[in-house]
């Protein structure tokens, strides 16, 4: 699928018209979040209009409001790829549920223990599992990356692998470099020294699909506005684990799945909204040739293939306009035929410009970029780059080819302008 399949596509954002002075503007922004379709703002709006309830009244708005709820849950479900709605629970971020979850996994751990995370993830993936193994007393091990391509060291991962791991916490993608992380072998390798495994795949969610079944983890979390949704994450787990360990909730809550993990009255609308951006996803899969139109699994899975293949060619662009730009290094894979390795995400720093800079000359032509970490702490302090940080681009499907040289010619004119 080319740029003129997508543009139908690109038309359904409202923001993607805004002009900055005398220039369009162009959202490289999307590691940070996506824009959102219109059916995704008329989704909240209509439920706030319309459905506005709590959850379990015996009144016409409740029961819509419920019956949207259960709808939300299989509509993740199929975007996650397993069959059980229950077990996806709804939060405020994908941060805060970690924080909710590593809790209850640290009262099963004990001094002695051990937990593996990596130094490419986002802190929301490194952070609250290391708060979470301090309290238990529980050791943490920490994978190294590859600094010269932003890879994980799967061999020193398999160094730090024991019959004492509890728990390995791995992003599906990093949300610095793009690089995507073969998690079904991490997870598999994992599952042999008993441990659990838990995937973020916040990164991940726009620009590939999600295969729970496939990769066998045991936990997974995401966030909807990552893939064009409302500012809301989700969480997902075995059942027999969720169902095992303790809920930090209110006496009143359920115990059964999944309000045992849904603390407190739910964002409803952004949940509604939810549901509109998984199926604006599925539709781009039926206008993509889907083959069984109601099946929205399906629909989703030639969804993202036709987006891959499409964000590839934009990486492609990109990694080609910048080939000889002397003053800029990208940190992550460049090699352009490993390009199923990596997201269209880049993190690049230029010899004489700091990134802080570089991103508000970028944005004064109406260029948004993100500066600074993005919270991939570990891996800006592994590659030397703090406290400024590198200047970070990233392209979605609603990005054009022309949109990718507009800002190869910028970065490449050295001062951004």
């Amino acid at each position: 699928m080319d740029v003129t399949f997508f543009r139908q596509f690109r038309e359904q954002f409202p923001a993607l018209s805004r002009q900055v002075g005398a220039h369009p503007a162009a959202y490289f922004d999307g590691p940070a979040g996506t824009q959102v379709p219109q059916r995704v703002i008329d989704a909240v709006s209509n439920y706030f209009s319309r459905h506005n309830a709590n959850h379990g009244g015996h009144f016409a708005t409740s029961r819509e409001s419920d019956a949207m709820l259960d709808s939300a849950h299989r509509a993740v479900a199929d975007l996650l790829g397993v069959r059980d709605a229950e077990t996806v629970i709804f939060g405020p971020n994908m941060t805060t549920l970690t924080l909710a979850l590593s809790r209850a996994l640290s009262r099963t751990w004990r001094p002695g223990d051990e937990i593996v995370l990596t130094r490419l993830d986002h802190d929301a993936n490194f952070t609250p599992w290391a708060l979470a193994a301090r309290d238990a007393g529980a050791t943490v091990r920490v994978v190294d990356i590859q600094t010269q391509d932003c890879t994980l060291d799967l061999r020193h991962f398999e160094q730090v692998l024991s019959n004492r791991t509890r728990l390995v916490a791995v992003g599906c993608a990093s949300n610095a470099t793009g690089t995507v992380n073969p998690v079904a072998a991490i997870t598999e390798l994992s599952h042999r020294h008993g441990a659990q495994v838990f995937l973020d795949a916040v990164h991940f969610a726009p620009h590939a699909l999600i295969r729970v079944q496939d990769w066998h983890c045991d936990y997974l979390a995401c966030s909807a506005y990552k893939f064009f949704g409302p500012h809301i994450g989700m969480l997902w787990g075995r059942r027999e684990l969720l169902e095992e360990l303790p809920a930090y909730k209110v006496r009143p809550a359920p115990d059964a799945l999944p309000g045992k993990w849904m603390t407190g009255t739910q964002n409803h609308e952004c949940i509604a909204g939810v549901v509109a951006a998984i199926d604006y996803i599925a539709d781009l899969g039926r206008a993509a040739g889907c083959k069984q139109p109601n099946d929205r699994r399906h629909c989703l899975e030639r969804a993202f293939a036709a987006i891959e293949s499409y964000e590839r060619s934009l990486s492609r662009r990109f990694l080609e306009g910048l080939a000889g730009a002397a003053e800029i290094q990208i940190h992550g894979i460049t090699d352009l035929a490993r390009l199923e390795q990596r997201l269209p995400t880049f993190s690049l720093t230029h010899r004489s410009r700091p990134a802080p800079q570089w991103a508000q000359e970028l944005g004064e032509r109406g260029m948004f970029a993100w500066h600074g970490n993005y919270y991939a702490l570990n891996l800006s302090e592994a590659l030397g780059k703090e406290p400024d940080g590198m200047l970070r681009v990233g392209f979605v499907h609603y990005n054009t080819p022309g949109e990718v040289d507009r800002l190869v010619a910028a970065l490449r004119d050295g001062d951004g302008k």
